[in-house]
Formats: C-alpha cells, sequence, structure tokens
C-alpha cells in the first residue's frame, strides 16, 4: 500500500495526486488510453517491474479508474479498461502531453501525435481540431506515432501488428 503523503493537505490536486500522482499510474492511464489493455503490453511499453504494475494496477482498480474485463476463461485472463472517471482524466493527460511536446519532446518532435477521427485535423492542448474547430472527446480522437517515436514505441508496434492506424 502507498502512503498517503498529503494527509494534511486539504486540497482536491492533492486529493488527485492520491490517486493518480504516483510515478506509474498516469503512464498506465497513458497506456490505456492508447490501447494496451493487457498486463504484458502495458509491462512491456513501461518496462517496469510486475510486482510494482500489479500494485499500481491494483490502486487504479481500487479507486475506479480501471476496470478489469475478462477476455479469456481458460486460463482466465483480464485486460484493463477505462472507466469514465478514468477517461475523465483525459484532460490532464493532453495537457501533460503538450506540455511535454513543448519544453521536453525529443529533438526530432512528439513522440505521439493526436488526430481528430471526423476530419483528420491535429489536436491543441485544449482540445480543439485544428481543422474544424470542433471541441473533442477522448473518443473524437485517435493516437498516431509521431516523428519523435522510437521504433519500438507502442504505437508503431500496435501498428505493425494491426497492418493499419491505430485508433
Amino acid at each position: 500500500m502507498l502512503k498517503n503523503d498529503y494527509d494534511s493537505q486539504v486540497c482536491s490536486i492533492a486529493a488527485a495526486l492520491e490517486v493518480v500522482g504516483e510515478r506509474w499510474s498516469l503512464l498506465i492511464v497513458r497506456d490505456v488510453m492508447l490501447g494496451l489493455r493487457r498486463f504484458d503490453e502495458i509491462q512491456a511499453s513501461l518496462a517496469i517491474a510486475r510486482n510494482v504494475l500489479h500494485t499500481r494496477l491494483t490502486r487504479l482498480l481500487d479507486h475506479g479508474v480501471l476496470e478489469k474485463r475478462l477476455y479469456q476463461e481458460r486460463p482466465e485472463r483480464y485486460e484493463y479498461r477505462l472507466t469514465e472517471k478514468g477517461l475523465d482524466l483525459w484532460p490532464a493527460v493532453v495537457g501533460l502531453m503538450k506540455w511535454g511536446d513543448r519544453y521536453a519532446a525529443p529533438e526530432a518532435g512528439a513522440p505521439v501525435l493526436l488526430e481528430h477521427r471526423g476530419c483528420g485535423g491535429a489536436v491543441d492542448e485544449h482540445r480543439i481540431c485544428s481543422a474544424c474547430g470542433e471541441r473533442l472527446s477522448v473518443r473524437d480522437v485517435r493516437a498516431l506515432p509521431g516523428p519523435g517515436a522510437t521504433p519500438d514505441h507502442p504505437l508503431r508496434r500496435r501498428v505493425r501488428s494491426a497492418g493499419a492506424a491505430v485508433s
């Protein structure tokens, strides 16, 4: 169990950090948003120790950010899906991603590009489509490998395995 470091704080930001502020938690949420659903996919993407991943997934499940869905009965295997509570983190994830693109991206450029499913326009830090001006939700957007994506980036692996664009 993670120690509650914000006991003395009466603050919504501190309360949110108790759920998703640990080093790996938002990266797990990001990976699930990008379509990685299974334990082994998330573990490979993050190169995180299995026991640490298990602990973080359990915490996100306990807080209702993720839910487990059975995808195989023998042996039982589960995948992780974002709940509505988890999907509501999308604006924060996009904001952090766009901040990172501006101040910490690889020299080649952004590792992930967000594209409006409806018209193909780029998505800005306010989640507005640059082409049509529509305000977008997580369901309106697809993530694509950007110019800064490494050859082993999860989106590149998914494109290769699916033989098509990631959705």
